[in-house]
């Protein structure tokens, strides 16, 4: 434990070392491979059209049982509708829970035979991992997976990212005033104390991976210093928007947001200092009972209109251009999208990023956002 407590230290060598990083970079998974090593040629994809696929899927009895990551039992409220729109004859189940709820749910219903749903689409990317070795993901391309980034897809059609997230801060324009935040660094100004929300790093490993990344720029006194900013910490990415947006708090910590929309919030995409990004992944379950409208949700969902309309203007496709004033998320090495995979496989050093921020911040308290699902959500 002595690599926590000196900052030099850390600055120095680097946390990722002092927590295994470094290691496990060196022998990396194949979710976590480089895109320069991560491409195959094997496999077909799929050459149907939608509307095939569709009519597949109603002869298959045209029902669809989603476990997608989230917040909050509505945030997927906006695909699903735009899903039924173009597919209305779909029964359409989406379940919005925390992916590390969602993950160990499914492993226990592979454990009794229970398996609801069809598709995954969850931030704990480690598990796509092991659900491919363990031989419980459908090997499949959908249409335009060779225009996929490398880093966001496994060679093999096991997993497929759908959608880029970044998460950074973010703050009111009115609530700032002439005097906005530009980096992490500004956040400890004493001026903000009592004015800043933020979601637990320690209850969200995306969260957790932001914080990591500022007490490996910053050091430990920067992450003591917020501590005494009497930051209102609540559970769910989804609170510090919300405590923007609704003018409790100045700034917000550990959420999403689009650097596309200026007011009345601005997420911060900082130049030289860091935020974090990841490709959202999606995969077919082998023993999915409606495999047919699972392919047809991944086709619609890596489609050019869908990825074209992306709410923060980056898309998983190499060939979808960004909005004027922005690159493809890869091309941001401060969003650290290679680096998040690596971080979210080394569980030791995830609990003891946990543990750590526990002792600054205090214990996580508080129901889930999306409410308490049980075993069997969605059957």
């Amino acid at each position: 434990m002595s690599s926590f407590l000196s900052r030099r230290r850390v600055l120095a060598t680097g946390a990722g070392a002092a927590f295994g990083l470094g290691a496990l970079g060196a022998n990396a998974t194949p979710a976590a491979a480089s895109p320069a090593t991560s491409r195959s040629t094997a496999g077909a994809e799929e050459t149907r059209t939608l509307d095939e696929l569709y009519e597949a899927a109603l002869a298959e009895g045209g029902k669809l049982v989603i476990y997608a990551g989230g917040d909050t039992p509505t945030q997927q409220d906006g695909t699903k509708a735009a899903f039924l729109k173009r597919f209305p004859d779909i029964d359409l189940t989406l379940i919005v829970d925390y992916s590390k709820y969602h993950d160990v749910r499914v492993d226990n219903q592979f454990a009794t035979g229970t398996l609801v749903p069809d598709v995954v689409q969850l931030q704990t990317l480690q598990d796509f991992t092991r659900w491919k070795e363990q031989g419980r993901l459908l090997r499949y391309k959908p249409a335009g997976f060779s225009q996929v980034h490398d880093g966001f897809k496994d060679p093999q059609g096991a997993w497929v990212a759908i959608a880029a997230i970044a998460f950074s801060f973010m703050y009111g324009v009115a609530a700032v005033g002439s005097d906005a935040p530009h980096s992490p660094l500004d956040l400890v100004d004493p001026k903000w104390k009592g004015k800043i929300a933020s979601s637990y790093p320690h209850d969200d490993d995306a969260v957790l991976y932001l914080y990591s990344l500022y007490a490996q720029r910053y050091g430990w006194d920067w992450v003591a210093a917020l501590a005494a900013q009497d930051v209102r910490f609540a559970r769910g990415s989804n609170s510090p928007g919300e405590a923007v947006r609704g003018g409790q708090k100045a700034i917000g910590v550990g959420g999403s947001g689009s650097p596309l929309t200026s007011t009345p919030v601005k997420w911060v995409l900082p130049d030289g200092h860091p935020f974090m990004a990841w490709g959202q992944r999606a995969a077919i379950l082998k023993q999915a009972a409606n495999p047919t409208a699972a392919k047809l949700y991944l086709n619609w969902q890596l489609s050019l209109s869908q990825q074209q309309a992306s709410f923060n203007g980056w898309s998983v496709r190499t060939d979808v251009t960004p909005p004027a004033g922005l690159k493809p998320i890869w091309e941001y090495p401060d969003a650290h999208v290679d680096g998040f995979p690596r971080f979210m496989a080394d569980r030791a050093a995830v609990e003891r990023w946990k543990q750590t921020f526990a002792l600054y911040f205090g214990e996580v308290k508080g129901d889930p956002t999306p409410g308490r699902l049980g075993l069997h959500p969605g059957a």
